[in-house]
């Protein structure tokens, strides 16, 4: 396993969470858990409740959006991904499955901890705004591209 200085690392490189101060990341760091997935298992599945944000620390996902029972591919993640944060902002259900391509490291950091994040600094509510924002456009190209190519 990593040490915990070496997720602190990792959490450091997640430009969202630029703005938070490295005492406080080391906090973060230490109330994470570290989970492994295996190939094609899902780390979230759309529709569930958001209940965590992960971080990819090693590996990559796919997103994964259902389609009338056919899975669209909509994005591949890396590292320093973050999954799962909007669902935990908005009080949605998931929005998608995102799904391990490979063996996949993740940090998985509880929804309380998380939103307390965002309150405390409004930084990162904000750019979780925009990456919404983001991800909203892509989709719909992406779904608009099946639908014509179906």
């Amino acid at each position: 396993t990593m040490p915990p200085n070496q997720e602190v690392d990792a959490l450091r490189r997640v430009p969202l969470f630029q703005p938070i101060e490295p005492r406080r990341l080391k906090l973060l760091a230490f109330t994470s858990e570290r989970l492994v997935f295996n190939p094609g298992q899902d780390v979230v599945r759309q529709g569930d409740p958001g209940d965590a944000a992960y971080i990819i620390l090693a590996g990559e996902a796919d997103v994964l959006i259902d389609n009338n029972g056919t899975m669209i591919p909509v994005a591949r993640l890396d590292e320093n991904a973050v999954i799962g944060e909007i669902a935990i902002l908005t009080g949605v259900p998931r929005t998608a499955t995102v799904r391990a391509v490979g063996e996949l490291t993740a940090l998985r950091i509880g929804k309380d901890t998380f939103f307390k994040l965002i309150t405390d600094i409004p930084d990162i509510g904000m750019e979780i705004m925009k990456e919404l924002a983001r991800r909203l456009e892509r989709t719909t190209t992406e779904l608009q591209k099946a639908k014509s190519a179906a």
